[in-house]
C-alpha cells in the first residue's frame, strides 16, 4: 500500500521526470537503479523532490533581494570539481550549472548541509560532528561574503595551485598532470589524415538528416559566444560530430551530442572537442514564482548559459547555446582538465574540515562574483551586500538554521530513500518499470 510520503515522492518525480521517462524509459531506469544504492545516491538525483519540500518551509533569511540570486540550484558534495578557467589558470570550484537558477540563496546552503550530513552519516560520523562541518562551512561562506564587500576586483579570489590546501589542492595538481592528447586519445583515432570520434560504448554515429540539423544548430551557437571570448584563432570547423548516450544520475534521457572542432592550428593534438546537450529543466524553477525569471529565458540550454556566466568569474569561452526543433542545447568545452574529489579517501573530521571551510568559500564566490561577460541583467544588485544586510549580526542564528535543517533534512531523506526504492520495487513509478 502507497502511503502518503511515498505518494508526495513519486509524484515529484514523475512531474518533472514524465516527458524524459517517455523518450528514453531504460535511461530512468539506469539512473533510478543507481538513486537506490544508497540515501546519497538518492538525494542527488531528487533535486525536484527537495523544492517541493523547502518551497513551503518558512525563510526568514528571503527577503525582496536575497530570494532573488543567482544560484547553483543543486549543491551537493559531488558538484565540485576544478577545471580550466577563461584566463587559462585551473580553478577548483562548483563545476555543474544544469540547475542553475535564480532564488533564495539559502536553498544552496541548505541543500549542501543536508548533503554533507548524508555523506557523513555514512561514513559514521557523529551528529556532533556532522553539525560542527556545517557550521565550518557557512561560517567561511559568511566570512568570504564578507570579503567581497571589502574588495574592488572579485576575481581575485579563487581555489587555485597557490590558494588550495590539501584535498582540494591534490585534485588541482591531478587536473594539471592531464593533457589534451591524452583526452583526445582516449575518445578519438586518427585515420587517413584526420581525427574522428571512436566508435566505443555511448557513442552513435548520425544519419544524414540529424547530422546536417545538428551540424546547423552548431553553426547556429557560434553566433552566441560573447564577441570577447570568441578565439580568432579557432576556426570552429566539425570535423566529426556523434550522439552520445550514458549519462550519470542527474541527466539520464537528456539528448547530447560531441563535437569535434579544428583546435588553435592544424596540429592533431591541438582539436577540441565540445559537448553539446539539451537543457534540462531546473529543479528550482518548478516551485520559483516569479513570472520575470521565467520570461528571461529563450529556453533551458539558453537559462544554463547564461547562468554559468553570472555565476563564474571567468566562464569557459566555448560556453554557449544553440536551438534543435525548437528545444534548447547548451554548449561548452569537454576540459581535459577536470578532476574530482575523491570523498572515499575523506574519513576523518580534520580531513573533512579542510575540505568544506574551502567549499564554503567556494560557494561564497559562485554567489557573489559575476563574470564580466555575462549577458545577464536580472539580477542588478550586490549579492554580497543582499545577504550581509539580511544577516545582519546574527551569524549564530544563522548558522544554527542551516545546522539543524542539515541534519533534520537529512534523516527526512534517508527515509525518502527507502520509501523510493519500495515505490520502484513495487512498480508504483509510473512510465518506469523496475523489472
Amino acid at each position: 500500500m502507497q502511503d502518503e510520503r511515498e505518494a508526495v515522492i513519486v509524484k515529484c518525480l514523475v512531474e518533472a521526470f514524465s516527458e524524459l521517462m517517455d523518450a528514453d524509459p531504460d535511461a530512468f531506469r539506469t539512473k533510478f537503479r543507481k538513486m537506490a544504492a544508497d540515501p546519497f545516491a538518492f538525494y542527488r538525483g531528487s533535486a525536484c523532490v527537495f523544492y517541493a519540500d523547502v518551497v513551503n518551509r518558512e525563510d526568514r533569511w528571503a527577503d525582496e533581494r536575497t530570494s532573488r540570486v543567482w544560484i547553483q540550484g543543486d549543491l551537493h558534495a559531488e558538484n565540485f570539481g576544478t577545471y580550466m578557467d577563461g584566463a587559462g589558470k585551473l580553478i577548483f570550484d562548483v563545476n555543474d550549472f544544469d540547475e542553475a537558477f535564480v532564488g533564495h540563496f539559502t536553498w544552496d546552503l541548505q541543500r549542501f548541509a543536508a548533503s554533507v550530513a548524508l555523506m557523513c552519516w555514512q561514513k559514521a560520523l557523529s551528529d556532533e560532528v556532522i553539525g560542527d562541518l556545517i557550521t565550518t562551512f557557512v561560517s567561511a561562506y559568511l566570512d568570504q561574503v564578507r570579503w567581497f564587500l571589502q574588495t574592488d576586483d572579485d576575481s581575485t579570489f579563487a581555489l587555485n595551485l597557490d590558494t588550495a590546501t590539501g584535498a582540494v589542492l591534490s585534485a588541482l595538481q591531478e587536473a594539471r598532470l592531464s593533457t589534451r592528447p591524452e583526452m583526445l586519445e582516449r575518445m578519438t583515432h586518427v585515420d587517413e589524415s584526420d581525427r574522428r570520434f571512436r566508435e566505443s560504448s555511448g557513442v552513435r554515429r548520425l544519419g544524414k538528416a540529424e547530422y546536417k540539423k545538428v551540424k546547423a544548430a552548431f553553426e547556429a551557437y557560434q553566433d552566441t559566444i560573447p564577441k570577447s571570448k570568441r578565439f580568432r584563432e579557432v576556426a570552429y570547423d566539425v570535423k566529426d560530430l556523434v550522439g552520445r548516450t550514458g549519462f550519470g544520475i542527474g541527466s539520464a534521457g537528456l539528448p547530447s551530442y560531441n563535437v569535434l572542432i579544428e583546435g588553435f592550428n592544424q596540429a592533431l593534438d591541438n582539436d577540441i572537442v565540445l559537448s553539446m546537450k539539451q537543457g534540462n529543466v531546473a529543479a528550482p524553477s518548478r516551485v520559483v514564482d516569479d513570472e520575470e525569471v521565467h520570461n528571461y529565458f529563450k529556453h533551458h540550454g539558453h537559462r544554463t548559459a547564461v547562468s554559468q556566466r553570472a555565476l563564474q568569474a571567468h566562464s569557459d569561452p566555448l560556453l554557449g547555446y544553440t536551438e534543435i526543433d525548437g528545444t534548447g542545447f547548451v554548449v561548452a568545452e569537454l576540459s581535459p582538465y577536470e578532476a574530482d574529489l575523491d570523498w572515499t579517501e575523506l574519513t576523518e573530521p580534520d580531513e573533512l574540515t579542510e575540505v568544506i571551510e574551502q567549499l564554503g568559500r567556494a560557494v561564497a564566490k559562485v554567489h557573489c562574483v559575476g563574470d564580466a561577460d555575462s549577458d545577464q541583467d536580472l539580477v542588478k544588485f550586490q549579492t554580497e551586500e543582499a545577504i550581509d544586510d539580511v544577516i545582519a549580526d546574527r551569524d549564530d542564528e544563522f548558522v544554527d538554521d542551516i545546522v539543524t535543517f542539515g541534519l533534520e533534512y537529512a534523516a527526512t531523506v534517508r527515509e525518502d530513500h527507502r520509501h523510493f526504492v519500495e515505490a520502484f520495487r513495487g512498480g508504483r513509478i509510473h512510465g518506469v518499470s523496475s523489472a
